[in-house]
């Protein structure tokens, strides 16, 4: 009895944590659209703004990480592969893959495709792994897709264009690498090592494409406004390193290794959620009641999923 007591009490402590951290990232994924946007209306580019974000993020985690491998560099060489996917798949690919799908249509759509990534990652992890997907997580990615559809206001129409379409599917794969690379951990490498490998690999990708002419690559030194007041243009780009992109890859990664992918996946709709916060509070930008309802809808969606995967567990 006390050995089942035990178990559970870790399995209720492990949850609770996991929550957490996916709380904590979501939301510091969400800060990342405010804050950049704020850039590019100070002559940023966007390929300029994502390779400062995450190879500031790669600088701050690589003393953590070396740290954190304690001399074990055999580690690196093992993982090689991941950290390469990773970084140029679930960073680099995917960011760039977004914001070509945005300069093709709108960016409430590209959005609302990309979102669509945990249920990838449901459908994935049936077909490789045979984990099928119960009614309750089926309606639990339902409510979440509705809820998404009412936040990001897309019920009065908007254009789309297929070329739009097909970045936006190819940013939803990496989103969905993301979280299936994320959730492994048999591999030993620590979730600072796997960040910051991968936000390296995948800041130097975006440098190599800037560097030959695929992506716009420009930077600025002209203030930055938010809410009417203007800062320095170092203090958005340090934040969008440190917080939306450091502390948001590592607090994803123990997040996805606490819950598995499929459940941080849906957690991790609540980025969408954070950034209409984000934008309401720095660019003035209210939600609509309509948003506030879709906001519900996702709360409620993930709470559908988790009571779905723990009748999963018990059958």
């Amino acid at each position: 009895m006390t050995s089942s007591t035990g178990r559970s009490a870790g399995a209720n402590g492990r949850l609770t944590a996991g929550l957490g951290f996916a709380v904590a990232s979501a939301a510091s994924f969400g800060l990342s659209g405010p804050l950049a946007k704020g850039l590019m209306d100070a002559g940023w580019s966007s390929a300029a703004a994502v390779a400062a974000r995450i190879l500031l993020a790669a600088v701050v985690l690589a003393p953590v990480a070396v740290l954190q491998l304690r001399g074990r560099w055999s580690l690196l060489r093992r993982n090689a592969g991941l950290i390469t996917v990773y970084g140029l798949i679930a960073v680099a690919g995917c960011q760039f893959s977004y914001f070509n799908a945005v300069a093709h249509m709108q960016v409430g759509v590209a959005l609302l495709i990309e979102y669509t990534a945990p249920i990838a990652v449901v459908l994935w992890l049936w077909l490789r792994h045979g984990q099928r997907p119960g009614w309750l997580t089926l309606a639990g990615g339902v409510l979440a897709a509705g809820g998404l559809v009412l936040v990001l206001d897309l019920l009065s129409g908007a254009d789309v264009s297929v070329v739009g379409i097909l970045w936006a599917l190819a940013a939803m794969a990496g989103v969905a690498f993301y979280f299936v690379l994320s959730s492994r951990e048999d591999n030993g490498l620590p979730a600072t090592v796997l960040a910051a490998g991968g936000l390296l690999l995948g800041g130097v990708a975006l440098l190599v494409l800037g560097l030959f002419g695929v992506v716009a690559f420009s930077v600025s030194t002209a203030p930055v406004e938010f809410g009417g007041a203007a800062v320095a243009w170092w203090l958005p780009v340090v934040a969008l390193g440190v917080v939306t992109a450091a502390l948001a890859y590592v607090t994803g990664i123990a997040a996805t290794r606490r819950l598995g992918s499929r459940l941080a996946s849906f957690v991790a709709l609540l980025e969408v959620l954070a950034a209409l916060v984000f934008a309401w509070l720095l660019l003035g930008e209210a939600p609509r009641a309509v948003q506030i309802v879709g906001g519900l809808l996702i709360l409620a969606g993930v709470v559908v999923v988790k009571l779905g995967e723990g009748r999963g567990a018990r059958s």
